[in-house]
C-alpha cells in the first residue's frame, strides 16, 4: 500500500467493521497501513482491502503503537477499555459506541452539521446513534433557519443495527414460517420475522428505552441547543438495512413545506424525495447502500401553528455508522 496513515479498525469483523473497511478503500481513504483488529474468536480470518488479504489480528494494549486513526466498533465495554490505550499512545479514536457520547470532553460528531467540533478532540471522537445522525442531517438545515422547538420522532429501525446474528434470526424466524413450525427466538424478546417490536435496548426508570434516550440527548448535544424538547418511540422493523423515521418538528419561526423543501434541497448529505403524486418517497430498500439521508412526506403538520412533518431514511451501517466515521476521519487529515 502507497504511503499514508496508519489506521486500526477495531471491531473488524463485524458488521460495521466490515462496512468501514469498504468505505476506506471505496473512498480511497489514505491508508498506508490498515491494522484489523478483532477477539480472540476471529483469529485465523482476513479482510480485503485494496485486493490484499489482511489477517485480522487480536486486540490487546499493544495494537496502537504507531497508530494514528483507530476506528472503533466492538462494543462499549471495549470501547472503554481500549479508546484511552489507543488515545494515550497518540491515536485519534472515532468511537462508534455510546461509551462518551455525553462526556462533555469529547466532541460529538456529524460532519454535515458540527465539523468544527472535531478540532476540540482529546484523542476521542465520538459517533452518534445510527437514528439521531440521520435526523440531525436534516433537521440541522431547518434549525438554522427557523429554530427547532419540538421534535416528536417514531423509529422504524431495521435488523442489522443489532448486528448480524440479529440479521441471521431474521432470515432463519422467516424459512421457519413458511415450514409452518414455530419461530426460534434468541437476540430479540419477541419474533421479529412479521412483527414489529417497540422495544430497542433496555427500558429506564421513566419508561423510555436507552435508544430513545440516546436520541432525546444526542440531538440536544448535537445541534448544541439543550432547549429543543424531543419524544422519541423507537420500534425495530422486519427489514434488513435502512432506519426509517416519521418526524414531526414545531419551528419558533413559521416555516412551509415548499421552503423545507428547497432549505433541504441544498443541504449537505441530504438527497429529497417527495413526489406522492407518482408515489415518491424515501424507502428503506433504496437507501440500502446509499450514502445520503433521504427525505420525503414534506407536509404542514396540521396540529401545529409551525409544525412540519416528514419521513426520513438511511442506511443504518453506512451514514449512521461506518460513513460518519470515516467522514470525521477525512476532516482529521485535511486539518
Amino acid at each position: 500500500m502507497a504511503d499514508g496513515y496508519k489506521v486500526a479498525v477495531v471491531g473488524a469483523t463485524g458488521a460495521v467493521g466490515t462496512e468501514m473497511i469498504k468505505i476506506l478503500e471505496e473512498r480511497d481513504f489514505p491508508v498506508g497501513k490498515l491494522v484489523p483488529l478483532a477477539s480472540q474468536r476471529s483469529v485465523g480470518r482476513t479482510v480485503e482491502f485494496k485486493g490484499e488479504s489482511i489477517p485480522v489480528k487480536v486486540l490487546d494494549k499493544d495494537s496502537f503503537r504507531g497508530v494514528e486513526i483507530g476506528l472503533f466498533s466492538a462494543g462499549g465495554t471495549v470501547s472503554k477499555e481500549f479508546a484511552p490505550v489507543a488515545a494515550a499512545e497518540g491515536c485519534v479514536v472515532i468511537d462508534n459506541t455510546s461509551a462518551f457520547r455525553m462526556d462533555k470532553d469529547v466532541p460529538l460528531v456529524v460532519p454535515e452539521v458540527n465539523a468544527n467540533r472535531i478540532r476540540e478532540h482529546k484523542g476521542i471522537i465520538a459517533n452518534p446513534n445510527c437514528s439521531t445522525i440521520q435526523m440531525v442531517v436534516v433537521l440541522n438545515p431547518i434549525h438554522r433557519v427557523a429554530r427547532i422547538r419540538r421534535i416528536i420522532v417514531s423509529t422504524y429501525q431495521a435488523v442489522s443495527g443489532s448486528g448480524l446474528k440479529a440479521m441471521d434470526e431474521l432470515t432463519e424466524q422467516v424459512r421457519q414460517l413458511f415450514q409452518f413450525k414455530d419461530p426460534v427466538v434468541k437476540v430479540y424478546p419477541h419474533q421479529i420475522a412479521f412483527n414489529v417490536l417497540p422495544h430497542i435496548d433496555v427500558f429506564l426508570d421513566n419508561a423510555y428505552t436507552r435508544e430513545e434516550m440516546k436520541m432525546v440527548n444526542e440531538t440536544r448535544k448535537i445541534l448544541e441547543d439543550d432547549t429543543i424538547r424531543v419524544c422519541a418511540t423507537a420500534a425495530r422493523v422486519p427489514v434488513f438495512y435502512g432506519h426509517s423515521e416519521a418526524v414531526n418538528i414545531e419551528t419558533e419561526k413559521k416555516i412551509g413545506p415548499e421552503e423545507v423543501r428547497h432549505i433541504l434541497m441544498n443541504a449537505p448529505g441530504v438527497a429529497v424525495e417527495d413526489n406522492p403524486e407518482h408515489n415518491v418517497y424515501p424507502l428503506a430498500i433504496y437507501a440500502a447502500g446509499k450514502d445520503e439521508c433521504f427525505v420525503g412526506r414534506i407536509r404542514e403538520d396540521l396540529s401545529s401553528d409551525n409544525g412540519i412533518a416528514m419521513w426520513i431514511v438511511s442506511d443504518n451501517i453506512r451514514k449512521g455508522a461506518a460513513l460518519n466515521a470515516v467522514q470525521i476521519a477525512e476532516y482529521l487529515v485535511r486539518s
